[in-house]
């Protein structure tokens, strides 16, 4: 007889580094709709279904549930699919269950994500409570209140409310029984994943002093905030979610940053920073990972070397915002203004002698201002 698995969903090159996502209670894998494509990219993503939840059969869980019973069945996933170690992300319930597998099962998790989420749901009366609800009326009327519990004033996904109120009721309320009685804050100093956390300052569900809790106990974490988000920071701030699992998983963006304030400087990059929004989010992504997490880090051509040539670039097409960017640049990776001058008088011959007159008067001024 085969055994019954979660209902999931794989994208991605099958060669790819594993990244699961977990959902939320109440949620199908619809939830990350909105960045797992995006993820699919550079990663197989496996996004799962709870029990109850989008396809997966109710009875794969019942009364007395815990998350390690859910962490097991996210595992028979795994070795169905051939994923013996895997990057892990969940949101609430689906975070509950990478923390589970990061404490219990550190040889299958390469790297955690945790969002909006915590060690502890508050103990076990209140879901108690809402199981017995739920099993004694369906979820029509809890799903009446999703919209205030999951997202920011006015916002909704209606196909995830949809999903809520669709749900099993049984595996519902099992869900509720693992959530009262999951309390991991005694073992998170056991974590040895590397860790992020990812609050939404508007989240009533589990506000950011939950994620910070995890974060100052796990030793390798970070905690990321996100504004204008709730608990359901994936479906609300996708670029915002996306941007910060990117420099998590991948990689490149982390050490693209740290190769980018080291050439650009950290008052440059911090304004840069500052102004992101949600709709440059996901330019300032590509600009970590490609330009300085692949191109500057490449040792092939010394970081002098890549000065020269991208002054040469800017010259020719006339960039001279980002020229006087470069000419700083240049400065810190060890190039004299005696070069830099050798570098822009080389453009007059194959740039044309009225942009290289313009890139002096530029590198000029950045130059007079070291003095």
């Amino acid at each position: 007889m085969t055994e019954k698995l979660l209902n999931h969903r794989a994208e991605g090159p099958d060669t790819a580094p594993a990244l699961l996502l977990g959902p939320s209670l109440g949620t199908s894998y619809a939830l990350w709709d909105k960045v797992a494509p995006e993820l699919s990219v550079t990663h197989r993503v496996v996004r799962w279904d709870l029990p109850g939840h989008g396809g997966s059969p109710a009875e794969l869980i019942g009364p007395g549930a815990t998350v390690g019973d859910l962490a097991r069945l996210v595992l028979a996933l795994a070795d169905s699919l051939g994923l013996d170690r895997f990057g892990y992300a969940g949101v609430s319930l689906g975070g509950a269950v990478g923390l589970h597998l990061a404490l219990h099962h550190p040889e299958r998790v390469s790297r955690l994500a945790v969002i909006c989420s915590s060690a502890h749901f508050g103990g076990a009366q209140s879901w108690e409570e809402r199981a017995a609800q739920v099993r004694a009326e369906g979820l029509d009327r809890l799903a009446e209140s999703a919209n205030a519990r999951w997202f920011t004033p006015g916002y909704t996904v209606p196909e995830l409310v949809a999903d809520h109120r669709a749900a099993d009721p049984g595996a519902y309320a099992a869900c509720c029984d693992a959530l009262g009685a999951f309390d991991l804050r005694e073992r998170l100093a056991e974590i040895t994943v590397p860790t992020l956390l990812v609050a939404g300052r508007q989240d009533p569900a589990t506000p950011p002093a939950h994620l910070r809790e995890i974060a100052d106990a796990v030793q390798d974490a970070t905690l990321v905030e996100l504004p204008g988000a709730s608990h359901l920071a994936p479906a609300e701030r996708p670029e915002a979610v996306l941007a910060a699992l990117r420099a998590h998983f991948d990689g490149l963006a982390g050490r693209g940053m740290e190769v980018r304030r080291q050439v650009l400087g950290d008052s440059h990059v911090d304004r840069a920073q500052a102004r992101q929004s949600p709709f440059t989010a996901r330019f300032q992504d590509f600009i970590a990972r490609y330009a300085w997490g692949e191109i500057w880090t490449d040792p092939t051509l010394s970081r002098r070397e890549r000065s020269m040539i991208t002054l040469t670039a800017l010259v020719a097409h006339g960039h001279h915002d980002e020229l006087a960017l470069h000419v700083r640049a240049a400065r810190r990776n060890g190039l004299t203004p005696e070069e830099i001058g050798a570098v822009l008088l080389q453009t007059a011959v194959y740039c044309g002698v009225p942009a290289a007159n313009a890139a002096f008067a530029t590198a000029q001024r950045v130059l007079e201002e070291e003095e």
